[in-house]
């Protein structure tokens, strides 16, 4: 056997003093492998599960209650170990694993949000024009107009009836169903529309989903493919068209998660942003054993995408009842909890693409494959909208990352003044709460397929479980 050449002087000063980040492919061994693809196919299921924030509720509380979780009812006894959650108007969701350290001690939160970028239906939306039936769509979130036209649509939502009846409606999503989709301009006719830049070529007045083209018979009035798809969804769901005014139905991409390349190292899917992290918050709860030593807190909020307003954003108070419930079970201050807690604003981030490789600031871009990204900031220009996470937090992170063995890098959303984005790390740093960013770099972020790594899923989870286990 060759003997080990001894490392110069100047390989040891490199090693000691320079960062030298690797792919994470090369670091895990084959149990942590295994373990990659396992986790992931359980995420899958839950994108496939949730595609909307309330089918996304929906399926976490039947994961929650199979592992032992039961509502949390104000003033109910509660001991170390126990498993609560809280429903939030069937849009969002918090839990809790009570800890073995009274609650003045702080909790543990990893806070993400369910609700993605989409396509949502005007509050009259059914026209016809030229025997052709379409749907009026209002965009939700920061969206590529241009990405949403000629693919495949699934409806998903509820119709809120007068009588107070509540109408679930899924058209998409089952073996035999239709499907919808938005029409564009061919070639032979498109040299004006490419002339025009990819932000106004497809106006966001012409998502307009083509929901039919058969008029109904035996009827000599107007609108006749209008009343026939309108006679359709009366029979299947007893709704009128004055019923539209109170529902929430979205349009979103009808297809489902899948793996992508030959190694199949890599997922793609609609809503990665942020169901992603989402999934990793909740399932290291669910895998928790035992009591931890601090409360764990898993944040699932909505409408982060239009700023976290409303009453299911993370604005709403929704979070402080929930804590504050949680404290009065102790009878515990709620400002004393929440100045000693911590959160991990569990947001995704852009991974480098060298297709693009302009907008990037490459010594500071999440790398596909290479762990989690913290994001000490977000914001835009100079650092508008972001919480700046302190120096003393992001070393107690990186401590806490490297203690557990999870592989994580750091992470800035482009260059400095290319754009930005934000998440809800500000709304939890208001509330006198340590906050750092972190999460999962993703090519094609806000697309209505976006593609994330299969390594990088895994370790936003055992991040997550970090955090819970402190």
């Amino acid at each position: 056997m060759a003997e080990k050449e001894e490392k110069t002087p100047g390989q040891q000063l490199r090693e000691a003093l320079l960062t030298q980040k690797k792919n994470g492919w090369d670091v895990v061994d084959e149990a942590t492998e295994k373990a990659v693809f396992d986790y992931c196919e359980g995420y899958k299921t839950f994108l496939d599960r949730g595609k909307t924030e309330r089918t996304c509720v929906d399926y976490t509380v039947e994961l929650a209650e199979a592992a032992g979780f039961v509502p949390f009812e104000r003033g109910m006894e509660l001991h170390p170990g126990s498993k609560v959650y809280r429903v939030n108007r069937g849009r969002a969701v918090n839990l809790a694993v009570v800890g073995s350290a009274p609650l003045d001690q702080g909790v543990s939160i990893t806070a993400s949000h369910i609700d993605s970028p989409r396509l949502d239906l005007k509050p009259t939306p059914l026209y016809e024009d030229s025997e052709l039936a379409f749907f009026k769509t209002h965009y939700y979130g920061g969206i590529r107009k241009y990405q949403w036209v000629t693919i495949p649509l699934e409806l998903r939502g509820v119709v809120a009836m007068k009588d107070g009846s509540v109408v679930n409606v899924a058209v998409g999503s089952h073996p035999g169903d239709p499907l919808f989709t938005i029409d564009d301009l061919l070639p032979h006719l498109g040299a004006e529309q490419a002339k025009k830049p990819l932000g106004t070529a497809i106006p966001a007045e012409s998502l307009n989903i083509l929901v039919g083209s058969r008029p109904l018979k035996d009827d000599d009035g107007s609108d006749r493919v209008k009343l026939a798809v309108m006679k359709m969804l009366y029979d299947h769901y007893g709704i009128r068209e004055a019923d539209f005014i109170s529902a929430e139905i979205e349009a979103v991409p009808a297809f489902n998660a899948v793996d992508i390349g030959f190694d199949r190292s890599l997922i793609g899917a609609y809503g990665h942003d942020d169901r992603v992290c989402g999934y990793a918050g909740l399932k290291a709860l669910l895998d928790l054993d035992g009591a931890p030593v601090r409360t764990a807190v898993c944040v699932l909020a909505d409408k982060e995408e239009i700023g976290s307003e409303g009453v299911s954003g993370m604005q709403s108070a929704f979070f402080e009842t929930f804590v504050g419930d949680l404290c009065a079970s102790q009878k515990v201050p709620l400002r004393a909890c929440l100045e000693k807690s911590f959160c991990l604003s569990t947001d995704v981030t852009a991974a480098y693409d060298p297709n693009f490789a302009e907008v990037y600031e490459k010594n500071n871009s999440a790398r596909v494959n290479y762990g989690i990204g913290l994001c000490k900031y977000t914001g835009s220009r100079g650092k508008s909208g972001a919480s700046d996470a302190g120096a003393e937090l992001v070393a107690y992170v990186r401590r806490l990352l490297d203690d557990k063995g999870v592989l994580w890098q750091m992470a800035e959303l482009g260059k400095a003044d290319q754009g930005g984005g934000g998440t809800v790390a500000c709304y939890m740093a208001n509330r006198n709460i340590d906050t750092l960013d972190a999460g999962v770099p993703v090519l094609s972020m806000h697309a209505p397929f976006e593609t994330v790594s299969k390594l990088d899923c895994y370790m936003t989870y055992a991040a997550c479980k970090a955090v819970y286990q402190g």
